[in-house]
């Protein structure tokens, strides 16, 4: 039975083709869909209010995070298209390497189906570029739908 619907999403048109998939399947099994996005934190500073001290002393580290919060707004814009036709959706930013970082959610939320877009590259490509959807595929426990890309040519 499935009940939680993950869909994995980079912020790129490629990666939405899985959106109707997976709204479909969500409205006729009555599942919940979770958009995931992956993000890196980004590292940077300011300056901390004490005007005592000398200004190299007065850095302090801070998550920036501006990653993170176009991700977010990014997730809740097409939570919204989801959401006025019925589905239940739950968005998660999370940090660091995406297929790991799917890879781990999906078995800890204990998802029922990640249904994920891929570029459809082969040979050299997908040797210098990896395959975020592959490395899924092959490390997850639950079945993975892939929608190929379009205009994708198989065997290239």
């Amino acid at each position: 039975m499935i009940k939680k619907i993950v869909v994995p999403l980079d912020g790129s048109k490629l990666a939405e083709c899985a959106l109707p998939y997976a709204e479909e399947l969500a409205a006729k099994c009555k599942a919940d869909v979770v958009l995931v996005s992956v993000t890196e934190r980004v590292q940077g500073f300011r300056l901390v209010e004490d005007v005592s001290q000398p200004t190299e002393e007065r850095l302090a580290p801070e998550a920036v995070g501006k990653m993170e919060r176009q991700a977010k707004k990014y997730l809740d814009r097409l939570a919204k298209g989801l959401e006025a036709k019925g589905v239940k959706v739950t968005k998660e930013v999370l940090l660091g390497d995406p297929a790991e970082e799917i890879i781990i959610y999906t078995e800890v939320k204990k998802c029922d189906l990640i249904v994920m877009a891929s570029h459809g590259r082969g040979g050299p490509s997908r040797w210098a570029h990896g395959s975020v959807s592959d490395r899924v595929f092959r490390a997850v426990c639950v079945p993975v739908m892939m929608i190929r890309a379009p205009g994708c040519v198989p065997g290239v």
